[in-house]
């Protein structure tokens, strides 16, 4: 215990701010290109001896920043490197002046696979290498949820929750479907890295409406003063011609952040051992540094770190003292085992300590995941998140690394917290996360947002909701205010799918009904007035800041039997079939890749993240049909 206690402490220390830094800062940067001289995305740019490091965008660009408190008075010898997976390590010599820059471009070589064993124990993958560098061919067993790249053997611990996909149901037994929206997108973007190292993701890792909901569609913008629009259509279902797909679609009130009221953030950075990967750590620094950036002067920002222990490395600091803040979380070095629940509860003190009346008050958690030492209890910590967010501090949960992430407990997390749960895989994602959607990531503009969906048995002989599994709600939680639902930020998009059997079609499907009530009338009848309503939808949500739901209602007609899906319907049936796919859906249909990428190349236009997804459907085709891949560095398309 003493040691982990001094290592902790060391690893504080290192991380205070020193009193008196330079306000300016050396820079380097450069191009970093491979073997053909092509830009090189991914690759981790280091000066070891300063304790600084980036990685290159996906034009290969990178650039680093040194502050001269790490240099000294005078010039500095140095040496830099360069490093990724697959590609041999190159270094240089350079000479860093106080506040100047340089320039440096790296240009690296292939490096072969060398590989001592390949240990494989039910879903743990481990693989042993000789030498750092090595590229990590596809190992891949069952439902392994990765590739550990280690110095040694280590088992693979990541975990996830598990989804019991719900069947079919008759609106006459089961009229009603409610659930609350979910606006974390943290699924995809770790399938994403699955699929970049050649591997087919865990069937748990797959969560088909964040998949769908990663990607923004054309819906309108709200009437003025209200938080949201709501827009229904319904279309012919992609995987089975006789079914028909409903598409409930929210969109967020756009926001100027310039506008939006003060924030008290609280950077709550896990700097343990599990932490010091590349993919880790150093891309938590560079995560929180682009937010950074985009805070104003009323802004304030503390930074508490846990390892063995727990410590506040900076207090409450206006957001227009970049530097300060900056080279505070530069600082962070990674050391010792993890006391999560220690550090979560520091973060909420000095959140409410900082409280701003009318303000955005939230802790930002950055970690793995493993919490493993402490007061770690999962129902401790869900209790000690539910009451600080009953005290006004919502909790943000940025997910990072592979090998032991703990993705059902950050996503238990965000969802009690009032937050959501991301996960960070690349400096574009971060970037993503962080600055483009800077607005809905942090600002709520409507908290509880419930749906219930009542299907008019005239119409619809079977409906199912693809996807929120884990968001399911008991039909009367949709009235109660005490029940806690998802929230929904500035600028963020929501959107629901249904598969419907029509009334009439051939049932093809078995359905999950409890019998039918004895008493209760059977009459197949649609009401006085929904002759054409193939449903109705019920929406609850609060303000920010009340405890009073208001509720909004919208009949949805048409049956969609002509034509077929397309533009942005399209596209979100794409990803969702995809998605049906991934997991091997019981309900899938004839749902294909071919079908897939037929979709969405019709759709993708020129949003890049949508031509990305088309690339990674075409490299899980590889993957799906046996073929081994090498894995890819940061960017699969130009953004």
């Amino acid at each position: 215990m003493k040691r982990i206690l001094s290592g902790a402490l060391l690893v504080l220390l290192a991380a205070l701010p020193r009193p008196g830094a330079a306000q300016d800062a050396a820079t380097v940067s450069g191009r970093v290109t491979n073997p053909s001289g092509g830009p090189e995305a991914g690759v981790l740019i280091r000066i070891a001896e300063l304790s600084v490091g980036t990685t290159s965008a996906a034009d290969g660009q990178y650039r680093l920043v040194v502050p001269n408190t790490r240099i000294g008075t005078s010039a500095r010898n140095v040496t830099i490197t360069a490093s990724r997976v697959g590609l041999r390590t190159a270094s240089a010599q350079v000479t860093l002046s106080p506040g100047a820059p340089l320039t440096h471009n790296f240009q690296l070589e292939a490096d072969a696979l060398n590989l001592q064993a390949i240990v494989v124990t039910g879903q743990a993958v481990a693989v042993r290498r000789r030498e750092l560098g090595a590229t990590v061919q596809n190992v891949v067993s069952g439902r392994a949820a990765g590739v550990a790249v280690q110095g040694g053997e280590e088992p693979n611990t990541e975990s996830y929750a598990e989804i019991d996909e719900p069947g079919f149901r008759s609106p006459r037994a089961t009229p009603l479907s409610t659930f609350s929206i979910d606006v974390d997108r943290a699924s995809y973007a770790n399938v994403r890295r699955f699929v970049r190292m050649g591997q087919r993701p865990p069937r748990d890792a797959v969560r088909i409406e964040e998949l769908v909901n990663y990607f923004a569609y054309g819906y309108a913008e709200p009437a003025s003063g209200q938080p949201f629009s709501v827009a229904t259509d319904v279309a012919p279902c992609p995987w089975n011609s006789n079914h028909r797909l409903l598409r409930i679609g929210l969109q967020g009130r756009h926001v100027d952040t310039r506008t939006l009221p003060p924030s008290n953030l609280v950077f709550l950075v896990d700097v343990s051992g599990s932490m010091e990967a590349p993919n880790k750590l150093p891309l938590v620094k560079e995560a929180l540094g682009m937010l950074v950036a985009n805070l104003r002067g009323r802004d304030r920002i503390s930074l508490v770190v846990y390892a063995g222990a727990a410590g506040l490395v900076l207090d409450a600091t206006p957001g227009d003292q970049k530097t300060r803040i900056l080279e505070a979380i530069d600082r962070l070095q990674a050391g010792g085992s993890t006391a999560g629940g220690a550090g979560l509860r520091l973060a909420y003190d000095v959140a409410r300590r900082g409280h701003i009346a009318g303000g955005n008050n939230r802790v930002i958690l950055a970690t793995d995941g493993d919490f493993n030492v402490g007061a770690s209890s999962d129902a401790e910590m869900f209790r000690l998140i539910e009451e600080r967010r009953a005290e006004g501090t919502a909790l943000t949960v940025l997910g990072f690394g592979m090998g032991n992430l703990k993705d059902s407990k950050m996503e238990g997390m965000a969802d009690r917290g009032n937050g959501s749960y991301a996960y960070i895989d690349s400096r574009e994602e971060a970037r993503k996360a962080l600055v483009t959607e800077f607005g809905g990531t942090l600002f709520t503009i409507a908290k509880d947002v419930k749906l219930q969906v009542e299907f008019n048995p005239a119409a619809v002989a079977a409906y199912r909701l693809i996807g929120y599994e884990n968001r399911a709600l008991r039909d009367e939680e949709f009235t109660d205010d005490r029940r806690d639902a998802g929230d929904m930020g500035a600028g963020h998009s929501v959107t629901a799918l249904y598969e419907i059997v029509p009334a009439g079609a051939r049932m093809d499907v078995r359905l999950h009904d409890a019998p039918r009530p004895r008493y209760q009338p059977r009459a197949g009848a649609a009401p006085a007035g929904a002759n054409g309503e193939l449903a109705f939808v019920r929406l609850r949500y609060k303000a920010p800041d009340g405890d009073v739901s208001r509720e909004v209602s919208y009949p949805v007609r048409g049956g969609g039997a002509a034509g077929a899906v397309e533009g942005d319907f399209a596209f979100a049936a794409a990803v969702a079939e995809f998605g049906l796919l991934l997991r091997g859906s019981d309900h899938r249909g004839r749902a294909s890749l071919e079908d897939v990428l037929s979709l969405a190349r019709a759709s993708a236009g020129d949003d890049p993240y949508r031509r990305e997804f088309v690339t990674l459907v075409e490299r899980f085709d590889h993957i799906a049909r046996g073929e081994q891949l090498q894995p890819l560095g940061e960017e699969l398309a130009d953004r």
